[in-house]
């Protein structure tokens, strides 16, 4: 009984506190947002791959394209909770170390709503570590499309 036990508390362990793929894929995208929450460009570096793209489709259609350098920049400037982006995950696909999700967002600066849109991630697993390798999205305030 006593070795019945133990086997169950082992097997419950396992099954509990295994972090799945897609944990650590949301972890990553989720430290993303809590970087810029709290101002913290040093977080929001460490989920970046090293020469990741930033871009946005821009109401013109053009693509605008950001440097990663003036992304955490423009967040340099900001105080605590001046940015807010609340994204929901809506899709996450992985083929070995490619990861590709979407989610869905609102953003809200110092307080009041901004704009909205969806993020499209582009994720690969580097030395065990998912990071940002692409990331593009869309900006409207018109959210009922």
């Amino acid at each position: 009984m006593e070795k019945f036990l133990i086997f169950l508390l082992f097997l419950s362990s396992f099954c509990f506190a295994q972090k799945t793929e897609n944990d650590a894929i949301k972890e990553s995208v989720e430290n993303l947002f809590a970087g810029m929450k709290n101002a913290d460009t040093v977080m929001i570096k460490s989920v970046f791959a090293d020469n990741a793209i930033l871009q946005t489709i821009m109401k013109s259609d053009a693509v605008k394209t950001e440097k990663l350098q003036d992304f955490l920049s423009s967040f340099s400037k900001l105080s605590k909770n001046d940015a807010d982006e609340k994204i929901k995950f809506e899709a996450i696909h992985v083929d070995g170390n490619l990861a590709s999700v979407f989610t869905p967002y609102e953003f809200y600066y110092k307080g009041k709503f901004s704009h909205c849109g969806a993020n499209s991630f582009q994720l690969v697993k580097q030395n065990n570590v998912w990071k940002i390798q692409y990331l593009i999205d869309t900006r409207r305030t018109n959210c009922n499309k």
